[in-house]
């Protein structure tokens, strides 16, 4: 792709396109990633509920190989993690420093001392938060990106705030002390440009990209994501509670609705405590039903993670193919004068 859509920050980085693909967890593996960079974004690898050192390790593996196979080298990349992930195996930070990439994501944080390690590899530190308040700790921790991430966006995260109005309160207290990217809820060339618009460096993005070809999403997702409109999403903590995820409750999960998340929308204490449920329900036998559903992707007991944008997403293509009809779209509507 040639460059036809910029900012200082993409430009800094040899972008050519001011996005950066979302780090989905058993979504963004390494062939994905390579596929974004190679596409003049920047393509991360994500680690989260199910993440290991050794899960990241074959990722960034298969991230080299895929490079190779295109002759391509130098071409940027990132590796997003979740704090608690790291907390829980502590190499998955030592494996992704080790690789030197582009840029480190650690998400969810209350503590920074991540950064001077990342820095020290000589990788920029991002991190993406949910309140002004929130921006401003992890510029004084010396994060290098922001990531200003709205309720709208698909998996977890904080539900409070819309991704425009958190991009407005954190660019009004940030000024100029970083850049600061914008996540959730961008599903077209249109959505990109207005967050460019707002004076973001960047979009995070993550559902519009999460049916493309070259990612782990398994095709029996695919199906439900493109089935999906904005309005079949909802957040829930129901999966975490049954499946016993450690992820705070402040964080609930952007889903896809299904019959899991129905029935069990207003019981979440019950999935995380109980052995039987007020209606005689066995939560032994579900829960066991609900691993061999996540192991076989039986999205009928598992939802698929989706932002509020999952309705423009229509079809399964390369990668390559959306981020140039996004950028392409986006340059077209930046350069038209205001009302055009």
């Amino acid at each position: 792709m040639s460059a036809v859509l910029s900012t200082p920050w993409s430009a800094s980085l040899g972008l050519a396109t001011p996005i950066v693909s979302a780090p989905m967890g058993g979504v963004a593996g390494g062939r994905f990633a390579s596929a974004v960079s190679r596409a003049g974004a920047l393509g991360m690898i994500g680690m989260g509920s199910a993440g290991s050192a050794a899960k990241l390790a074959a990722q960034l593996a298969e991230f080299e190989r895929d490079r190779a196979r295109h002759g391509r080298v130098g071409e940027p990349c990132g590796v997003g993690l979740v704090h608690w992930g790291i907390e829980r195996d502590p190499a998955l930070l030592d494996v992704a420093i080790g690789a030197g990439p582009s840029l480190i994501s650690v998400s969810f944080a209350e503590r920074f001392e991540w950064v001077d390690r990342v820095h020290a590899a000589g990788s920029l530190a991002a991190t993406q938060v949910a309140t002004a308040a929130e921006a401003l700790t992890a510029a004084d921790a010396g994060v290098d990106v922001i990531v200003a991430r709205g309720s709208d966006g698909g998996g977890h995260g904080d539900p409070r705030i819309g991704t425009l109005a958190l991009l407005d309160a954190v660019l009004d207290v940030i000024d100029a002390r970083a850049p600061v990217l914008a996540a959730g809820g961008i599903g077209s060339g249109r959505s990109l440009a207005a967050v460019l618009a707002a004076g973001a460096a960047g979009a995070w993005i993550g559902t519009a990209l999460s049916a493309s070809t070259e990612t782990l999403t398994p095709p029996a997702a695919i199906e439900v994501l493109l089935a999906a409109t904005g309005d079949d999403t909802v957040t829930t903590c129901a999966l975490d509670a049954a499946l016993g995820l450690p992820w705070p409750e402040r964080f609930p999960e952007r889903v896809i609705r299904n019959d899991l998340v129905d029935t069990w929308q207003g019981r979440v204490e019950e999935l995380r405590t109980a052995t039987a449920a007020s209606d005689g329900t066995d939560l032994v036998a579900l829960r066991a039903a609900i691993f061999a559903a996540n192991r076989d992707g039986d999205h009928a007991l598992v939802p698929v993670d989706a932002g509020q944008g999952v309705g423009l997403l229509r079809e399964s293509r390369p990668v390559a193919e959306v981020l140039d009809e996004f950028t392409r779209a986006a340059a077209a509507l930046l350069g038209r004068p205001p009302g055009a």
